[in-house]
């Protein structure tokens, strides 16, 4: 197996020039062959993303970088939110083995077309891509790419920021609207986890009349009487009260895991009887109601790591890590929670990653998932 190393280093400070002097710092001067590089700061510095993109190609001799703006950033034991921060990690990769992905619908069709055989080749089936939320088309892009990789497995986040215009990616050079990354060849070996923030309440429902994202019928009964059975009377008697705790989740046809994608609850009609779903219903499909909950996210976290920390045979390393806008200090606590679990059980290794604001694992958009990736032996 071709040798690969990574350096990670993430840091906070009054403006982008202290903070990449910060992680500079932590990074060493200590020589090395890196030729690739991942990226992720938080809103604040935004507006300075082209200028941090220059610096760290300038101090590390680096030119190929991925990445994204986030509300919160992570590296390993820790999370930044709400201040000025950068998270950077070098790689070095064996030659030929990455290809960048640009963002763009015509730019990634290039892209696949000119490297059809590289992909083939090379056996690439895996990619790290961001995503922006402004994009109604992206999660159809996502499955798209994937479908293209035949099977693909991408992994990753949609941009997160508290103002639209700072929603920027990074790949090669600073996109939006899209989806861009990198698509890894299998010289690289990684193994993946996604972790949900949801439990389910109740059994699974059939979806019995549906419009659009408009929920009608669920086994045939008003949707809204079955959403108040399953969530029980106190909620059932305060429905203002679900907004942020209580949401619909949809099977992962075909998965062995129980995986869902959890969709938020966008509006009640208690006089018809209706339940507005943020995403498109089909009839005859599954859905099921599931609540925000600390504990079950906890355990289901512990769960991820154990089943990682077994496949990677204390072989990792190096990691990115995704969760969902509303973990981290809004679900686990203030102190990194989330980020010490990871440190504590795995190890301490080079990680970097985001709080996104929908996160990628395979082929689909999640939300309120983690979804961490190890580079292995």
């Amino acid at each position: 197996m071709l040798n690969t190393s990574f350096k990670a280093s993430c840091a906070t400070g009054d403006d982008w020039q202290s903070v990449a002097s910060n992680c500079l710092k932590q990074i060493g001067t200590e020589p090395t062959n890196a030729n690739f590089g991942f990226l992720y700061i938080t809103d604040t510095l935004a507006p300075y993303l082209q200028t941090l993109l220059d610096e760290f190609r300038k101090e590390t001799g680096v030119s190929d970088w991925v990445g994204t703006v986030g509300t919160g950033i992570c590296c390993s034991g820790r999370e930044i939110y709400d201040e000025p921060a950068a998270a950077i990690m070098l790689a070095t990769l064996p030659p030929d083995s990455y290809r960048l992905v640009p963002s763009g619908i015509s730019e990634l069709s290039d892209m696949l077309r000119d490297n059809q055989t590289w992909i083939s080749e090379n056996s690439v089936h895996f990619g790290v891509v961001h995503g922006d939320p402004r994009n109604n088309h992206i999660a159809q892009i996502i499955e798209s790419l994937s479908s293209e990789l035949d099977p693909g497995f991408l992994v990753g986040g949609l941009t997160s920021a508290s103002d639209d215009s700072l929603m920027q990616q990074l790949a090669g050079k600073i996109a939006e609207d899209g989806l861009s990354g990198v698509l890894f060849s299998s010289v690289i070996p990684v193994i993946s986890g996604l972790t949900q923030g949801c439990t389910p309440l109740a059994n699974k429902h059939i979806i019995t009349r549906c419009d659009g994202n408009i929920l009608a019928e669920l086994d045939g009964q008003p949707a809204l009487d079955v959403f108040k059975e399953d969530i029980g009377e106190t909620l059932a008697n305060d429905l203002s009260s679900v907004a942020g705790y209580i949401f619909a989740g949809l099977p992962v046809a075909g998965s062995d895991t129980g995986d869902y994608l959890v969709r938020n609850l966008i509006g009640i009609d208690p006089d018809e009887k209706l339940l507005a779903i943020g995403d498109n219903l089909e009839n005859d499909a599954a859905i099921m109601f599931c609540r925000r909950d600390g504990a079950t996210a906890r355990e289901d976290m512990l769960r991820m790591l154990g089943d990682l920390g077994k496949r990677a045979g204390g072989q990792i390393k190096a990691g990115l890590y995704y969760s969902c806008l509303g973990r981290g200090r809004n679900q686990f606590g203030e102190d990194s929670e989330e980020l010490k679990m990871i440190r504590d059980l795995l190890g301490d290794f080079p990680l970097v990653g985001f709080f996104a604001n929908g996160e990628i694992s395979h082929n689909r958009l999640y939300g309120y998932t983690g979804v961490l990736t190890l580079f292995v032996q």
